[in-house]
């Protein structure tokens, strides 16, 4: 029963969040709609931040979940198509999840601090899918990079392996930049398409998507002309 309450009132916080804005989520709101008191709705979210914490840590979960689940509907082998699938998958998780989508990527809640030691390793898994597929690709010798990518700068060397070490991975420093320039590129135009950024004109973004997809593709080399 407590976990189905956890549930019930993390469900009211995200309709909370998609008619008024993570920024007016309410404790005492969500209990007054689910007839509670909010000294009882206090013994299951302490605070109006630890809710927001537990909805960040569902948001990553629900998206790594995604990334993991379209790579590994494709064989092994299909480095590839595993590759795209996951940028197709971070497409289609943010356009069917805005709210979640907006939590952990938009405007951040004033006031709140996230727990990084909480949300961290949670919104890691889901780079950590991307990077898991171009490690393998890399390992496979499927991934031709150009020479900016192998003789990177001492700078960035450096900052990349001091991400490996927080990260505690041992993806090599071009898979690392690869990885970091492709979600880069994703994210843009998710963010612009959901966020109603583009010119008017501009209708078919999943062509445009696409579009990028292939010229990802090209640059890390799973495709040569």
């Amino acid at each position: 029963m407590h976990e189905a309450t956890c549930q019930e009132i993390k469900a009211i916080a995200w309709e909370q969040i998609a008619a008024q804005g993570a920024a007016s989520l309410s404790l005492r709101s969500i209990a007054s709609q689910m007839g509670m008191t909010s000294p009882a709705l206090y013994r299951y979210f302490a605070s109006r931040d630890d809710l927001v914490t537990a909805l960040i840590v569902d948001a990553f979960t629900s998206l790594g979940e995604a990334l993991a689940a379209a790579r590994d509907a494709l064989p092994h082998e299909d480095h590839a198509g595993r590759y795209a699938a996951t940028g197709f998958a971070y497409r289609e998780w943010a356009l069917a999840y805005p709210q979640r989508y907006a939590l952990i990527f938009g405007t951040p809640i004033s006031g709140y601090e996230a727990p990084l030691w909480v949300t961290q390793p949670v919104a890691a898994q889901s780079l950590g899918v991307l990077i898991g597929v171009l490690e393998a690709a890399w390992n496979a010798g499927a991934l031709h990079l150009p020479g900016e990518y192998i003789e990177l700068t001492p700078a960035i060397q450096g900052q990349l392996r001091a991400w490996r070490e927080q990260m505690g991975i041992s993806a090599s420093e071009p898979v690392l930049c690869l990885a970091l320039i492709s979600w880069s590129r994703v994210h843009g135009l998710v963010s612009l398409e959901l966020y109603r950024q583009f010119p008017p004109a501009i209708t078919d973004f999943g062509a445009l998507f696409n579009l990028e997809i292939q010229a990802l593709e090209r640059q890390a080399g799973f495709i040569q002309e």
